[in-house]
Formats: structure tokens, C-alpha cells, sequence
């Protein structure tokens, strides 16, 4: 069934108003002007199509017409406060799901998570791969890493050095975001295993800067980056992460 559009601002005027019988004191509680009110009111009888107030020689008062929706319209309203403490509790809660590709999360992002959970035990984390895109609300996710120019769409900083380093000797390794192809009979899924494979004298791997932890011998636009859409960039327990792993 289609839902009525609700005039929420004049509704929420009529509320001030019924409680205080005074256009002034209401306009004293809103921040706004006792005319302000007044415009509110009036736009609101002519969207409901009745009369709300009288002006008597008592002063104001509501007509039986306007009371008679007010015990339903204040239930409303604490049920409008109940569900914006439910979207806000999980601002409080120290549990973070962080996606970030596997070999980044082996090499540079587990070490960090451990020593941020040693300092408050009540940390909860919950790790996503992600190779194979970023989508922040079919995951649920709270933060996440990703291997490029820029952040894209989304709140970011950067961490590490941009650029490619040489780890080993002899023909290159290929993996899928190499600079250089494969010029040796070795191709692997990531980074992390060119690396480990370089380690193990198969060959030269050319892999990021920040996860071979030296410097960059080749320039290169992209670098890894903590991103997140606006709203979660701002929740305090992401901030705090943020703030733990580059710090």
C-alpha cells in the first residue's frame, strides 16, 4: 500500500504548539520564530483540510479536530526516536567488518588488528576478501582496502608508499596487477605470493612498496587506501580504526 507523505515539520510544530497553547513558546523550543509556527500551522490545516486552533479570549486553544490526533501523532513520535537510537547503537558497537585483499590482509593488516585488539578486548573483527570489488552494503562492511589511484567514490586515506619494489632475482614472476608481465614459466594469484615465491629464489617479483615493507623502485599512480562511503567514514568506532592503523 502507498504511504501517504507525512507534512513531518508542521506535524512536528503542532505537537510544540498543542503542549504549550502558545505559538511563542513553541517557537521558543524550535529555534524559530512565533510567524514561523504560525506559516506551519496554517500550511498544515490547509494540507489536512481542517482547523487545528482557535484563538479565544482564554487565549489558544485546539479544536477537537486537532486534539483528536495527538495521542497517536506523540506515539509516532517516540517510535521516530526509538528507530534513530536503533540505527545509531551500532555506532557503539566494537564490532568492525574491514575487507581488504588477502594478501595485504596476511602481510601488513592482521599484525595492526592484533595490537588494536590488545588494547581493548572487546574488539570483534570480521575479515572479507577483496579481490574482486568493493560493495559496501551487500557486505555490511565497515571499512576496507583497496589497491589504487585514489579512493574512488569514497572517504579515504592513504597508507604506504605508492610504487612497485624488486624482490629477488631472475626472470619476473607474474601475477594480475604486475607492471611487468611474467617473463619466466611462474604466474600467481597475488602479490603476497610473488613475494613469497621471490623469497623462495623462484624469480623476481615486482609488487607494491608497502607490502614488500621497503622502498618503491618503480613509480606507480596507485597505492592501497582505507576507504568507506561518508556515513560509515564517520562512525566513531571506524574513525578510531582509522586512526589505529595508520597511526
Amino acid at each position: 500500500m502507498k504511504r501517504t507523505h507525512l507534512p513531518l515539520n508542521g506535524l512536528r510544530v503542532l505537537d510544540a504548539a498543542a503542549r504549550h497553547l502558545s505559538f511563542t513558546r513553541a517557537a521558543d523550543e524550535l529555534a524559530v520564530t512565533p510567524a514561523a509556527v504560525g506559516q506551519q500551522i496554517r500550511a498544515l490545516e490547509d494540507t489536512l483540510g481542517t482547523v487545528l486552533f482557535r484563538r479565544t479570549p482564554k487565549g489558544l486553544e485546539l479544536t477537537p479536530e486537532g486534539e483528536a490526533g495527538l495521542v497517536e501523532l506523540r506515539r509516532g513520535f517516540l517510535s521516530f526516536e526509538e528507530s534513530v537510537r536503533a540505527m545509531q547503537a551500532g555506532q557503539s558497537s566494537k564490532s568492525l567488518t574491514i575487507a581488504a585483499p588477502r594478501d595485504l590482509t596476511a602481510k601488513w593488516l592482521l599484525p595492526r588488528l592484533e595490537a588494536y585488539r590488545a588494547t581493548d578486548p572487546e574488539l570483534r573483527f570480521a575479515l572479507v576478501a577483496s579481490d574482486h570489488g568493493l560493495d559496501f552494503t551487500e557486505a555490511n562492511l565497515d571499512l576496507a582496502i583497496c589497491f589504487d589511484a585514489s579512493p574512488g567514490g569514497h572517504e579515504g586515506a592513504e597508507i604506504g608508499p605508492r610504487g612497485f619494489a624488486a624482490v629477488g632475482e631472475g626472470e619476473v614472476i607474474g601475477w594480475p596487477d604486475s607492471p611487468e608481465p611474467a617473463t619466466g614459466g611462474l604466474t600467481v594469484a597475488d602479490a603476497g605470493l610473488a613475494l613469497d615465491a621471490a623469497h623462495a629464489r623462484l624469480g623476481r617479483a615486482l609488487v607494491p612498496a608497502m607490502l614488500a615493507a621497503t622502498a618503491p623502485t618503480l613509480e606507480d599512480p596507485r597505492g592501497y587506501w582505507l576507504v568507506a562511503p561518508l556515513p560509515q567514514w564517520r562512525q566513531k568506532k571506524v574513525r578510531a580504526l582509522v586512526a589505529a592503523l595508520i597511526g
